[in-house]
């Protein structure tokens, strides 16, 4: 049974124990006697079962039901908010804030993650020659291709016009290098047909690993430099590193541990 307030269990046993409750105080106020001090059944005690379940249950069946719709809403008008409607990925801020919240809240007992930026290869070309109708339709495909090679916790955003970030708690290097490739490799393999044309598609992809504790800002500068390498050496690549908890990013690139290239 759904207990949330979205679900209609809530409303069911809610209305149940708001009659109940009705009941109870109904048979009190009727049976205490203020005079006497004293308890007295009276001649009415059926009716104050009666009644409260004539009026009652409808009463509250209604107001929850309506609160219920709201709370429907209230969800609703949340994701919208949060969501980009393109490609069904969070949006810039969304993703940004739950990452810090993320963040934030590990400062005390620090463990590894990594956020990894992604950027769709050429992507200005297929707006140019094709038209923005099928760059919004490569969108949506890279971004199915990412969300299907992410594990459930990991957090997926669309950060720009043709770039994505992917937030992975717990990970340790190693295996933040093994999803940024698989995610590389199943957008390598798509292909966007355009009036006959095929197009293949690709993404580079630059990562920032933490150790310990970090921040957004510093995981994001850290990634968008090692996307720019892989950018600028070649394209459909992997450049995934990890940083050192006290890492400068002005230092690039001797603030980082010795790296591990991956390439497409």
């Amino acid at each position: 049974m759904d207990m949330s307030r979205q679900g209609w269990g809530r409303v069911v046993v809610l209305t149940v124990a708001g009659t109940a409750v009705c009941i109870i105080l109904a048979i009190i106020i009727d049976s205490f006697s203020f005079r006497t001090m004293s308890w007295e059944w009276g001649s009415r005690f059926s009716n104050n079962i009666l009644i409260p379940l004539i009026i009652a249950p409808p009463f509250f069946f209604f107001l929850l039901s309506k609160l219920r719709e709201l709370a429907i809403a209230h969800h609703n008008l949340t994701v919208v908010a949060s969501t980009d409607g393109l490609t069904s990925c969070l949006n810039r801020v969304a993703f940004t804030t739950l990452v810090e919240a993320y963040l934030e809240r590990t400062q005390e007992q620090p463990s590894d993650g990594a956020l990894l930026v992604i950027d769709v290869d050429h992507f200005k070309k297929v707006n140019d020659e094709f038209g923005h109708a099928s760059g919004d339709d490569a969108l949506k495909l890279i971004a199915s291709a990412i969300k299907e090679r992410v594990r459930n916790n990991d957090l997926l955003g669309r950060i720009g016009g043709e770039e994505f970030a992917v937030f992975l708690p717990d990970v340790e290097l190693p295996k933040t290098v093994a999803i940024a490739e698989r995610i590389r490799k199943g957008v390598d393999g798509l292909t966007l047909v355009v009036e006959g044309t095929r197009l293949p598609l690709s993404v580079s992809i630059g990562g920032a690993a933490y150790r310990r504790t970090s921040t957004f800002e510093q995981l994001f500068k850290i990634a968008d430099r090692w996307l720019y390498v892989a950018k600028r050496s070649g394209r459909n690549r992997v450049e995934v590193h990890a940083t050192s908890e006290a890492a400068d990013v002005a230092s690039y690139p001797t603030a980082f541990y010795q790296p591990t290239v991956h390439r497409g």
